[in-house]
């Protein structure tokens, strides 16, 4: 990484550009533009917005920016290669135990299979009523032939 940034500050000073022009054309803070050069990239959060930094910058410069993004890309791999497996599971279990900010507008999903069970047991007790009234007012009907214990006969 410090060989990309004195690549990258020796270009600078040969066209005779400050770092304080640098950072206000590229839209960067000065502590950027000297992080780079001195090939700080711990001061950077994420290495992916380091390269597309590197990239526009060696563009800005005129350099060939493909070649510096595959030199960074090398330094990537070595410095990723020298990870251990330890250091990976800290850095997931820090990352799971990071609390999730919520706010008042999200709306927090429920369990959708309790509420499609609620519907089905609805829509069950439903057809239950429904048949047992249909029931009822069948039986209801037939005893309206009937009153009050006599036999009512048609006569021919």
């Amino acid at each position: 990484m410090k060989e990309i940034g004195e690549k990258l500050k020796e270009a600078r000073e040969s066209i005779g550009v400050s770092i304080e022009e640098v950072a206000e054309d590229l839209k960067l803070r000065p502590t950027q533009i000297e992080n780079i050069e001195a090939g700080n990239s711990e001061a950077f959060k994420d290495v992916f917005y380091l390269k597309y930094f590197i990239r526009d910058y060696a563009k800005y410069l005129g350099l060939d920016k493909e070649d510096l993004i595959d030199e960074f890309n090398e330094y990537l791999f070595d410095y990723t290669s020298r990870l251990s497996l330890d250091d990976i599971k800290a850095a997931k279990k820090k990352k799971k135990e990071t609390k999730k900010i919520k706010s008042p507008y999200t709306i927090e999903r429920k369990n959708r299979t309790s509420i499609i069970m609620f519907t089905i047991y609805a829509i069950i007790t439903l057809l239950i009523i429904l048949i047992v009234y249909l029931i009822f007012s069948l039986n209801h009907e037939d005893s309206d032939d009937f009153v009050e214990g006599t036999i009512i006969t048609e006569s021919r």
